[in-house]
């Protein structure tokens, strides 16, 4: 079978063994740990890997930071960037992956997303940290192979590159998924 993710998905699907090659894909000298974060008001997703040597990654954390309705817009904000900087103290991270806003009509929930990603890369900024932002439909496609695909495939697929025994929660998928996409950015920077 053709080592493709979309294929690796497809056999998963179907009930038939799949090689778990994807943890052996080569990046251009990079080690060392990820985090991805997958910014929401009142659920925002952290997840970080770690890459080892040149060729392999593991997971390492994650984490669902769920946030009260009674809870003010700011004092949401202020926990972003708290949970935001406490993973950066906890870990010594490399580089931060982050979905970037994508386009809604509704200037509220814009308003809203922009200020939760600014939370959490105001806490990036302090510390100096790269940044990489993707577009959700590139995360998606570089973990299924897909850019329309639903969040259980996103966090089944999750699961099976890190051979975890479960998926992880949406939020924290999504958030680990933007770290292996930034990953297999690497690799296709290598080309």
């Amino acid at each position: 079978m053709p080592n493709n993710r979309r294929n690796l998905w497809t056999a998963k699907l179907s009930g038939k063994k799949v090689s778990s090659s994807y943890r052996s894909i080569k990046a251009p000298d990079f080690t060392g740990m990820i985090m991805g974060i997958d910014p929401s008001l009142r659920g925002s997703g952290f997840g970080i890997i770690e890459v080892l040597g040149i060729r392999t990654f593991r997971y390492i954390d994650s984490l669902t930071l769920k946030i009260s309705p009674r809870e003010s817009f700011v004092d949401c904000l202020g926990k972003i960037f708290l949970t935001t900087q406490q993973f950066l103290q906890k870990y010594p991270i490399k580089a931060v992956s982050v979905e970037s806003t994508v386009y809604v009509q509704n200037t509220k929930i814009a308003h809203i997303l922009g200020s939760a990603r600014g939370a959490c890369l105001s806490a990036v900024a302090l510390q100096k940290i790269p940044v990489q932002e993707f577009p959700p439909l590139r995360i998606k496609k570089s973990i299924v192979g897909v850019g329309q695909a639903q969040k259980a495939q996103v966090a089944k697929m999750v699961s099976e590159l890190l051979d975890l025994t479960a998926p992880l929660p949406f939020d924290e998928a999504d958030a680990t998924a933007a770290a292996l996409c930034y990953f297999f950015s690497l690799k296709s920077l290598s080309h």
